[in-house]
């Protein structure tokens, strides 16, 4: 029979009778939001005018999922009690779709689902086949649900394959975060097509756009890229009038936008998509390869049509003039990020001189930047080494180079300077662009970290307003430079602070300390980059903008917005299940960890190379009795007074690793 007693199953409620409201008489305000649920079925709203989240129990979440848009209303307050609600219809589903094991429990058949915000399962009727997928991995869509107090029923609409193996787990993340990993045969007749009809109307097109292909152009990615969305060009120029040098520093970007037309199909397919995925093992690219890796793609000497943003600079990183446009480029060399350092490392080699004239311009962008308020949150990437089947045999941390800032330096550079373009005309006016915004961090959420980072040796200053400025992140993450701890924090930091997002109404962005700020640079991977190029293209052909234009480009932004989270979940997810499968090949060995948190289940450890996080349980904790202090973040020993803090260093030894649930579980040393 479909479990009852978890989480998942049906809701009972014994030992007392709910009491309703009759709402009939008091007629409350509905409300609309959107609906988080945990993993035990309980969902939250936050409203921006109230200090605390509207609880919404069980039993009165009726058929809403995490992620829905719900009409909600608010129950009466009871003194020293969270403040409740109820739903009362699901607006809009964030999805339908659910990836997990399918199961068998007496004569029902049920998807076990992997998301454990889904708290119930998903009954299954029995047919034909249904047997032989017993305990694979499957894809189920909700078909039905009359009775929220029950299951919902639905229908396998695909099958992956074995639980644990590497193909079925990877497929498992695309689908189930609502993603598409390959394209459709008509989505690649259609860009098949646009590259067939570029190459025929090309020359005719270069008639129309500023011709650098003479200019000293190159561009510098990851070792394994196969798609380019930027290069950079550079020349030094006469500067007659001072002795100091004068530089013409080009920032091109993949001119997507040429190929890819509004309403298209491409261009709804990029839409649905918003975003490339990259995964542990593959890149799911949000255009079809044709052209991501190919037409778009500014692959080194070949020529190329771009959006580009040309600087005049002098050595100092000044900006003296600049230019935006579209034009052609060639580019004469792809540098992976490791060959570029080695340049300027040994001081000689392929384009030395200009690499190293970027780089101390890029230093000092760098150095202007954090002056003017800019937050450091630069923090350890892991990286996979897999071998053919997909395991993983080795875990790295990703090396931060001299020239990933340089180009991220330039990056930001462009995006500034566009968005600053674009918001003096519009000033006035309601438009289309779109903005990367990032909000100032909750007040709250702020005391919560001041109050983490007391518990593990460190203050953080706030104001009497409750605020805290991006000069005093700067200065607590040069103290814990080098330092175990250094990521722990940095990352309890990133989760007190507001998520950027899209915006046509622009508030600037915090982290950066920028008034003004946009996504230019990567139309290959983001479909918010292609909107504002679309956007900055009508600006310089001085085409209005329309009430309509805004509201459908307000749209768009939240669109790319929600969308973002579930490609960064993926991409996360891939990194868990690929750590949990490395770490089950490890049972029984020995590792160093510092305590990232703890409950009153345990104490949560990551390992400190792979950045395996795991679970020391409280009942494996078997030389004394450990209570929870929660207020210091610590477990203390009733008779030895032993304590595991936050930010603690521990030995442990790797127990149990749960592929599937994607668990580790170590047990100290």
């Amino acid at each position: 029979m479909i479990k009852e007693n978890n989480h998942r199953g049906l809701n009972k409620h014994h030992g007392h009778k709910r009491k309703r409201y009759d709402f009939r008489k008091k007629q409350p305000q509905r409300l609309k939001a959107v609906i988080k649920v945990n993993s035990r079925g309980v969902g939250y709203i936050r409203k921006p005018d109230l200090k605390e989240d509207i609880e919404i129990e069980n039993y009165f979440l009726k058929f809403a999922l995490n992620g829905d848009e719900v009409l909600y209303i608010v129950h009466p307050k009871i003194k020293n009690k969270p403040l409740q609600g109820e739903v009362v219809d699901v607006l809009k589903r964030a999805k339908n779709r659910f990836a997990g094991t399918l199961e068998k429990s007496g004569n029902y058949y049920f998807l076990n689902p992997d998301d454990r915000k889904m708290y119930k399962d998903i009954i299954i009727p029995e047919e034909p086949s249904i047997k032989t997928i017993v305990g694979k991995k499957c894809l189920a869509e909700i078909v039905s649900w009359s009775d929220y107090k029950k299951n919902p029923e639905g229908k396998i609409v695909k099958v992956f394959g074995n639980k644990g193996d590497h193909e079925a787990e990877i497929q498992s993340i695309i689908y189930d975060k609502g993603f598409e990993s390959s394209f459709g045969t008509a989505i690649e007749k259609e860009a098949k097509k646009v590259n067939e009809q570029a190459q025929e109307n090309f020359n005719r097109e270069i008639s129309h756009r500023k011709d650098l292909r003479n200019i000293l152009t190159f561009t510098i990615d990851p070792a394994d890229a196969k798609d380019f969305d930027d290069a950079i060009s550079f020349r030094q120029i006469p500067n007659s009038k001072f002795q100091i040098p004068l530089y013409e520093v080009g920032i091109h970007i993949a001119d997507v936008s040429y190929y890819v037309r509004e309403g298209g199909l491409l261009d709804k397919e990029a839409r649905e998509r918003g975003f490339s995925i990259y995964l542990v093992d593959r890149t799911i690219p949000m255009l079809p390869e044709i052209l991501s890796n190919n037409l778009c793609s500014l692959n080194p000497n070949e020529d190329k049509l771009d959006f580009s943003a040309i600087f005049q600079m002098n050595d100092r990183g000044q900006v003296l003039d600049q230019w935006f446009g579209k034009t052609i480029i060639r580019s004469q060399k792809r540098f992976s990020y490791e060959e570029a350092q080695k340049i300027l490392d040994t001081k000689a080699g392929n384009s030395f001189k200009e690499l190293d004239a970027l780089n101390k311009i890029a230093k000092i962008l760098k150095d202007e930047r954090f002056e003017r308020g800019a937050i450091d949150f630069d923090s350890d990437e892991v990286r996979f080494e897999l071998d053919k089947t997909g395991y993983p045999v080795r875990i790295f941390r990703k090396e931060r180079l001299e020239t990933h800032k340089l180009i991220e330096e330039f990056m930001i550079l462009a995006n500034r300077r566009v968005a600053e373009f674009m918001s003096k005309p519009l000033k006035n006016q309601k438009s289309g662009f779109i903005y990367r915004i990032h909000d100032l961090p909750d007040k709250d959420k702020i005391k919560e970290l001041s109050g983490f980072l007391r518990a593990v040796g460190y203050n953080l200053h706030i104001d009497q307003k409750g605020n805290v400025s991006s000069k005093d992140l700067n200065s607590l993450f040069k103290q814990i430079e080098g330092r175990a701890e250094e990521s722990l924090i940095k990352t309890a930091a990133v989760r007190t602070m507001a998520k950027a997002v899209y915006s046509v109404q622009n508030s600037g962005h915090f982290g950066l300390a920028l008034k003004y700020y946009t996504h230019f640079t990567s139309p290959i991977r983001r479909y918010a980059d292609l909107l504002v190029h679309r956007v900055l293209d009508r600006q310089l052909n001085r085409k209005k903008f329309g009430t309509e234009d805004f509201v459908k480009y307000q749209k768009l932004a939240s669109e790319m917005s929600e969308k973002e989270i579930k490609v960064t979940e993926a991409e996360r997810e891939s990194i868990k299940f690929k750590q949990v499968e490395y770490m089950k090949g490890q049972i029984g060995k020995t590792f160093e960890g510092i305590i990232s948190g703890v409950s009153e289940w345990g104490i949560f450890v990551e390992e400190l190379n792979t950045k395996s996080e795991g679970l020391i349980k409280l009942r494996d904790m078997t030389d004394d009795f450990y209570e929870l202090d929660q207020k210091n973040y610590r477990l203390m020993g009733r008779k030895t007074k032993n304590k595991f803090q936050l930010g603690g260093k521990v030995k442990m030894k790797v127990k149990a690793a749960d592929v599937e649930r994607k668990l580790i579980d170590y047990e100290l040393v």
